[in-house]
């Protein structure tokens, strides 16, 4: 057995390890030696394929069942019968700067402060955090990170129900006609390649669901927030999918698809995603930052831009740009 059927195996067996190792790895052992003779197994066959630890590779699994759990099955879009599949390929496209222009989190607060779901001081940290981003074309870490947290506070205690129908109404008004022609362009050639396509984007699971929904992508993995009893906790589930966190949910969506990473590609925007684009086969940096651009030239990676951001800041300045960022109806004054 390949470390990749092991993994497979074992992924889609964690409730029932006994069965797994006594029908399928080895002979029956006592429950304790089970489990840390399979938990070693399967650490050595994720290190190998993904190299990431297996509390890591565990992290992931959660993310990519939380997203099918929130989806309801494991595709929003079924493959058009008439092209034929290209199995074992796909293609993870990062959303904020990659698929859609600015931050998808703003877009959505705005929307929510629009609708008096959250107050405009709720929203002021990550309003803040996107125009140190859009001003110095480098993303931080710890800001996403920290947004994403913010957000589970947003929606703590409310439905589950609501909030998608908030996301939709949201992303037909605002978010969008922000998309990217060339990047949609690309997913669609993927598409009509018979190929898979995944929004993978630390943004909340349900604002990614509904984007890749309208855009006729098939599926999509987002942050996903503990639901109990139809509503939310305000607690993480998985990863937060940003930076490592998308590295370790495309491992496990690629051993529960059969997904050969090296007939795969990978499109972002930031260097924070280069554990996602190191690890497919083609990396492509669309609308890079400075040091993503940087990293894409030494690896020779493709590069793409389909902004016009720079000349906007060069035309009008920067008081300007913060006013058209973070006003309520300014995001349009820079879209292209």
């Amino acid at each position: 057995m390949s470390p990749r059927e092991f993994l497979e195996n074992w992924t889609a067996s964690r409730g029932g390890l006994r069965h797994f190792f006594e029908n399928l790895a080895f002979a029956p052992l006592g429950e304790a030696p089970q489990r840390t003779a399979g938990h070693a197994a399967a650490a050595e066959a994720v290190r190998e394929l993904f190299d990431i630890d297996l509390d890591s590779y565990h992290a992931g699994v959660d993310s990519v069942d939380g997203s099918f759990a929130s989806a309801g099955g494991r595709e929003l879009t079924a493959p058009d019968p008439n092209i034929p599949l290209d199995i074992g390929a796909a293609a993870f496209f990062d959303v904020d700067n990659t698929l859609i222009q600015g931050s998808s989190m703003v877009v959505f607060a705005l929307g929510l402060a629009r609708r008096k779901f959250i107050t405009l001081s709720d929203i002021a940290p990550i309003a803040w955090k996107q125009l140190k981003f859009r001003i110095s074309g480098n993303e931080n870490a710890k800001d996403v990170a920290r947004g994403r947290v913010q957000a589970l506070e947003f929606i703590k205690g409310h439905s589950v129900a609501e909030m998608v129908r908030l996301c939709e109404e949201i992303v037909d008004e605002t978010m969008a006609d922000r998309a990217y022609r060339g990047t949609r362009d690309l997913a669609r050639l993927h598409l009509e390649a018979g190929q898979q396509v995944w929004l993978v984007t630390a943004t909340p699971v349900q604002v990614a669901q509904v984007l890749a929904r309208k855009f006729g992508f098939t599926g999509a993995l987002g942050t996903v927030a503990e639901v109990k009893d139809g509503k939310f906790t305000g607690r993480l589930v998985g990863d937060i999918l940003h930076g490592p966190g998308k590295k370790h949910a495309v491992a496990a969506l690629a051993t529960i698809e059969g997904l050969d990473l090296e007939r795969c590609t990978a499109y972002s925007d930031s260097v924070n995603d280069v554990p996602m684009l190191s690890m497919v086969g083609t990396a492509v940096a669309i609308n890079p930052d400075s040091k993503l651009r940087r990293m894409a030239a030494e690896r020779g990676w493709l590069v793409r831009d389909y902004r016009s951001l720079r000349r906007a800041v060069r035309t009008f300045g920067l008081p300007a740009l913060g006013t058209a960022l973070f006003s309520l109806g300014g995001w349009r004054i820079l879209r292209r």
